[in-house]
């Protein structure tokens, strides 16, 4: 099921610099804040902001982080600092924020609802934190969610990741993200790493979480905008297909626009 991406790697990154530019610059903002988990959704987001000339503010928010994604993201700050004369950091840790809220809401005996709870929590102080950053210092901030993040499984936490001023990498499949990757040459402990949002404090990967690849999910993410239905599949391919639709049918609620109660025009004349 895998395929290679086949975009045009250096016109697709030089479209999203001069549209972040733009944007940026009909905004009257300085720049962009950007949260840096180690992964490469980040990076290669961080690094195509960089690449603007604008002030690219990057944000360590650990939270019981493991160690690993916690050094990937220092070592791709420090080397995007040394590109770009227009980077800069600070650090925020959330921990002893995390834990102060704990103790001040209920717990649950519900263990798998609490942990994924908790989980989004700390994606939502997360984006809080940046939200904070970007007030103080006139910038927006940048997503880093993907296409089959954000508009075919729903993977993201709704006001946490999903919670930015604007979207650069979202037209791009996983593999261009990786693809665009490479040629920015991020860390190569990055773009090896498997994928994970790092919101329970282990090291489970998407696919753990997704019950596919990224590969996988892309080929289903085709096949749905072909029309094709899970009897066109048999093997692990309808597997697959059914875990796609599935997961894009339950997490419509994070793609559509919030649902608006119209009242009826003559229920307001009096």
């Amino acid at each position: 099921m895998a395929k290679k991406s086949t975009i045009q790697v250096e016109k697709v990154n030089q479209h999203i610099v001069n549209w972040l530019k733009e944007y940026a610059q009909k905004a009257r903002v300085n720049g962009f804040v950007i949260g840096i988990s180690g992964g490469v959704d980040s990076a290669v987001t961080s690094t195509l902001c960089a690449q603007t000339g604008l002030t690219t503010l990057c944000i360590e928010m650990p939270i019981h982080q493991d160690k690993t994604q916690v050094s990937r993201g220092k070592e791709h700050i420090d080397q995007l600092k040394k590109r770009f004369p227009n980077v800069k950091n600070d650090v925020a840790d959330l921990t002893s924020v995390f834990e102060t809220f704990k103790t001040e809401v209920p717990s649950s005996d519900n263990e798998p609802k609490l942990s994924l709870s908790l989980a989004n929590t700390r994606a939502r102080l997360r984006m809080t934190t940046l939200y904070y950053f970007a007030g103080i210092h006139g910038l927006l901030v940048a997503g880093t969610g993907n296409k089959v993040e954000d508009f075919g499984v729903g993977f993201y936490t709704k006001y946490g990741d999903g919670g930015v001023d604007l979207s650069p990498i979202a037209d791009l499949m996983k593999s261009d993200v990786y693809a665009l990757g490479a040629y920015l040459e991020i860390p190569t402990s990055i773009q090896k790493a498997a994928p994970t949002d790092g919101l329970f404090g282990d090291s489970r990967t998407d696919e753990e979480q997704l019950g596919a690849s990224y590969d996988e999910l892309e080929w289903a993410m085709r096949q749905a905008e072909l029309n094709k239905k899970a009897e066109n599949f048999t093997g692990r391919e309808r597997e697959v297909f059914e875990i796609y639709s599935k997961l894009n049918t339950i997490n419509q609620h994070k793609m559509n626009p919030i649902p608006v109660c119209l009242i009826p025009l003559d229920y307001k004349n009096c």
